[in-house]
């Protein structure tokens, strides 16, 4: 990927969303879509021949799911940063793809321009948090924790300075670094320092896991 260019993969078994995708991505000169998947098998396929950028990836789908395929494409394109497309109605399987090292998620109907953002940012190295959508379905998966998981999460948490604990539980509100330091009056780049810090502590890849792991915790 250059500055100005992002490389796409669509993988989605109903075609008038992978269209509806596609138009909305397009219409930003900087992304474009390389290939089109509608199982996950072509989606793996695809992104090893094309090694996308992004691949935007369903859950529900034929021939092999989206958890399955997430799997494969972090063995197969480790470069490349998947988001998954889900419904609020997808509870576990969120869960297990967010854990599975998938770097954000974004719901089908979502606006276009949230669309562009999250392809951008995970373009750019970063998990897309989506500052409504995202607190919506990670305050319904720490609704249905399991008492270990909540457990593991307090016990790792408690390896974080009290200034540490302040901007992991901004990350489980689904603040970006600008809207956390903001609130806890820091640089953006202080912020961004301390995420690395508290990623590294917590053995989370992404903001994402760090997140869910924060409402584990109940911070």
């Amino acid at each position: 990927m250059t500055a100005a260019h992002v490389r796409v993969v669509i993988a989605d078994d109903e075609p008038l969303i992978r269209a509806g995708i596609r138009m909305i991505l397009t219409s930003d000169r900087a992304i474009e879509v390389v290939a089109e998947a509608a199982n996950g098998r072509e989606a793996v396929d695809l992104a090893r021949v094309h090694a996308p950028d992004v691949v935007l990836l369903d859950l529900q789908m034929p021939v092999m799911d989206g958890l399955t395929a997430l799997a494969e494409l972090g063995r197969a394109v480790p470069g490349t940063r998947v988001i998954v497309l889900t419904t609020f109605g997808e509870r576990e399987n969120v869960l297990r793809a967010l854990e599975s090292g998938g770097v954000g998620f974004l719901l089908k109907d979502s606006a276009p321009a949230e669309l562009i953002r999250a392809v951008r940012a995970a373009a750019a190295g970063n998990a897309y948090l989506s500052p409504g959508a995202t607190r919506h379905v990670v305050e319904q998966l720490a609704s249905g924790r399991a008492p270990a998981r909540a457990e593991r999460a307090r016990q790792l948490v408690t390896a974080l300075s009290v200034r540490e604990r302040d901007v992991l539980a901004l990350l489980g509100e689904g603040l970006s670094n600008a809207d956390a330091g903001k609130r806890l009056h820091m640089s953006e780049a202080t912020v961004k320092t301390y995420v690395s810090r508290i990623l590294a502590k917590l053995g989370c890849e992404n903001r994402v896991q760090a997140a869910l792991l924060a409402r584990d915790a109940a911070l």
